[in-house]
């Protein structure tokens, strides 16, 4: 139990947690951050949001997953 949180007695009460399971999921909640974007990024994302329907951030997230998932190295070249 967190420090601030109050005990609810009729929840206790009316309903039996002895069986309860954790929330398997709990450790891959989002993180809100501050980050700058490229103008030019952030246009990519939200035409292709326009075309998919998901919205822009949920599609820069989806790749940021993919590319992380696939261990995917930055390739550049300076000329």
């Amino acid at each position: 139990m967190r420090i601030n949180e109050e005990r609810d007695e009729y929840l206790e009460k009316e309903f039996d947690f002895s069986k309860a399971v954790r929330n398997p999921y709990a450790k891959k909640l989002h993180k809100k951050i501050t980050i700058n974007i490229d103008v030019d990024a952030l246009d990519y994302f939200k035409d292709q949001s326009s075309e998919s329907g998901i919205p822009y951030q949920k599609l820069m997230n989806l790749y940021l997953v993919d590319c992380a998932k696939s261990k995917k190295k930055l390739e550049m070249t300076w000329k």
